[in-house]
This record gives C-alpha cells, structure tokens and sequence, in this order.
C-alpha cells in the first residue's frame, strides 16, 4: 500500500537526529528524480540570524513582481508542510506522502537524513508545480549543507554569528568560511554582514569556494553598506527587520534583469511579507524564535521599542546546545518574570532540568531583575505563565513556539 501523508512522517523523522554533512546523497536522490534541481533557476541564502526572513522578503518581492515562487526554510513551526510553499501554498499531505514512498528505498540504501529527503522533496514538488524561481534557505552552514547542490542565481550570507559550534568551527572566522562555501562562480555572492573582519573572511572564502570549482574564475563578490536598511514600509516588525530587508533588497538586485522586480513590486512585497514567529503579536501572546545570543539580542532591543502592555511573562525553552545562560541574561533585561520549560517536540535534545536548578540557585549568576521559576513539565508552564501577564512572550528556538502555538490551535 502506498504511504499516507502521517507515515511519510513517520518514516521521515526519527532522521533527523543524524546530521551528515556532504552532497553525494542529496544529489543521488534529486538524480532519482531527474535534477529538478538544475530545471528551478534558484536564489540561495546563508547565515546565522536573518536567513529565513530574507528568504520570505524575496519570495514577496517576487511574487509581487509576477513570478511563480517557491520557497524552502526550515525548520517548521507546527506542521512539516510549511517548509515547502508555491506562492504561499504549502507542500500537500499527498505530495509528501507520493515523493517519500518514491525516494524511499533509495533513503533505506544511503542512510538519507532527514534534511538530505526534504530537500529533494522539495525541488521536486518546485519542479512539478512549475515554479519559475525558488528561494532556498540554508539548513545548517553552508558548504556541505544539502541545499549547495544548488546552481543559483545569486547566493547571500546574511549574518555571521555563534551558532552550532559543534559542527562549523569554535571562532567566528571559521563559521564564516563554512558559509561563504555556497559561492558559485557566475554567480554574485552578497555579504550582508558588516564586520569588516568578518567581511573580508566571507570575501577569500567566497573565492576559494569558486575556485575549486573553477580554477579560472573568481567570486563575483557584493558587500552591502554596513549601514543600510530598507526604508520603505515593511510588515516585519523590528528595527533588525529593517537591515534585512536591506540585505534582500541587495539580493534581489543582484539578480540578472530578467527575474530582477521593478521598484513598485520589490515595496509591495515587503509592505506585505509577514513570516509566523517573528515579533508575532496575537493578543496577549508575543512570539519570537530567538534561539541564540544574537537573536536573543534583536528580541530585547525590539521590546524596548515596541513596549507591549507589561507585565511581561516569558516562557522559554531553549536547545542544551546554545549559549543559553548569556540568552537567559539578556532576557532577564526585559521581561519581568521568566517561566523556564522544557518544550515537547525539544525533549531529546533540550536544556538539563537540573543542571538549570542548580544554576538559577547559583550566587554567583549575574543578579537577576525578572522573577524566574523553573517548571519542567510543559503544560503546567503553560498555565503558570499567563498567570497575571499582560504579554506572554514565547521564544528561545524553534520548538518553543511551535509547540505553545500548536497547544493554542495556531
């Protein structure tokens, strides 16, 4: 029997706890499929912070501009289906359930992760839904993400931070030249990061990148001003917002004349993107997937301009991974009590329950403004901290606001 949507599911999940870096699986199973990835003319994006609002920015703008667009994030808030939209539209369960029962036996023969099936899924529901441009986000750094088995148009880091240490290097630098690797040559590569250091970093590794693939040619390299920011309306809410839509803006306009949108489109796209889960307001609910240092900064810089009614309840959940205690420090600066949880769908890989006991109850931790209890169980958290709130602020990954928001029916 073929497979339903729910055992596609099933089937792909429990590969998401192997990371394998490399293209030689990604690019066998696209082969499987015919290279729907070399029919799709493609926008690829990098980075840190910033990547998936840019991503969707993009995608607005050409939209806007008449285009048939496919976009590609990760990861998903509530439902696997966000992941892979045509002009907006989810991914449909029959799609997923159709491609997975096809590249199943080849994922069984290559020990496929999951992001190395999702991605051929993806350019092969573009292909057949007739996508005329896609924009594909970047899963984990760069080089040997699946998504660079791209040929793009234009590729873009949008910001260097310190962000999965573990797999791309202990200093900024070296998280940089993993990035830059999705330089192609013929291909203009945008730096959206304004550290000069870090700059120059993205610049050598962009032309190393194009030269082992071409010893003749070089990076065709763009750096935008450090002290651009779209200003034009925008529906993202956040002054970090505005510096990328600067940076999509860039990208968009790097773009050959043919796919590039005309200055009416590119304003009508970014005065009506909007992306779940960033500065998301609905009612008393405020939420943000912040999920290291960097993003938790933006966050905190945001609330103290946009002041929602206080007090200001959060409730945060935070991958064992990820510099959380200088996460947990910053935030302290802005909320007035913090309801520490462990999110369902994070269990596995989520902060120790005790190891925070010990360091809430530690003397010597920075001297804290905010009220801050640690409630281990998710639903109890849940009730706690809405308890007297006048916002309740969700953030801290991913996992954090899919989870609230799939308890909330979102």
């Amino acid at each position: 029997m073929p497979l339903t949507y729910d055992q596609a599911l099933d089937f792909l999940f429990p590969r998401t706890t192997t990371i394998k870096f490399g293209l030689a699986t990604t690019r066998a199973l696209l082969g499987s499929l015919g290279d729907p990835h070399h029919v799709v003319p493609t926008i690829h994006v990098g980075g840190t912070n910033g990547k998936g609002s840019v991503c969707t920015l993009i995608a607005a703008a050409l939209g806007a501009a008449g285009w048939r667009v496919g976009l590609y994030t990760s990861p998903h808030l509530v439902s696997f289906r966000e992941r892979i939209r045509v002009d907006g539209v989810p991914v449909t369960e029959e799609a997923v359930a159709m491609w997975t029962e096809r590249l199943r036996p080849l994922i069984l023969e290559r020990r496929a992760t999951f992001f190395e099936a999702t991605t051929a899924i993806a350019f092969a529901d573009f292909a057949a839904r007739g996508v005329e441009i896609a924009v594909a986000e970047v899963g984990l750094g760069g080089r040997l993400d699946s998504t660079n088995v791209v040929r793009p148009l234009v590729s873009a880091v949008t910001k260097i931070e310190r962000d999965h240490m573990k797999y791309l290097g202990d200093t900024l630098e070296k998280i940089a030249a993993e990035k830059a690797g999705i330089a192609k040559p013929g291909a203009p590569f945008v730096i959206g990061e304004r550290e000069p250091e870090l700059v120059e970093v993205l610049r050598r590794a962009a032309h190393r990148a194009v030269a082992r693939m071409d010893s003749s040619a070089r990076a065709e390299v763009r750096v935008m001003p450090a002290d651009y920011e779209w200003a034009g309306p925008l529906a993202l809410a956040g002054p970090h917002q505005r510096r990328n839509a600067g940076v999509a803006h860039g990208i968009l306009m790097a773009l050959p004349p043919t796919w590039r949108p005309d200055s009416e489109s590119l304003a009508r796209g970014f005065a009506e993107a909007w992306i779940p889960g960033r500065l998301d307001r609905r009612g008393k609910w405020l939420f943000d997937v912040a999920h290291n240092p960097d993003g938790i900064r933006s966050l905190v810089t945001a609330l103290e301009s946009l002041r929602p009614p206080r007090p200001i309840h959060g409730l945060i959940s935070i991958l064992g991974d990820k510099e959380w205690p200088d996460m947990l420090v910053q935030l302290d600066r802005a909320i007035d009590r913090g309801v520490l949880t462990v999110a369902p769908t994070a269990a596995s890989r989520g902060w120790d329950a005790a190891w925070l006991r010990r360091w809430l109850g530690d003397a010597s931790r920075p001297p804290a403004r905010a009220s801050w209890t640690l409630v281990p169980d998710f639903q109890a958290a849940l009730r706690e901290v809405q308890r007297d709130a006048g916002t309740v602020l969700v953030t801290g990954s991913f996992h954090t606001v899919g989870d609230v928001m799939g308890e909330l029916g979102l």
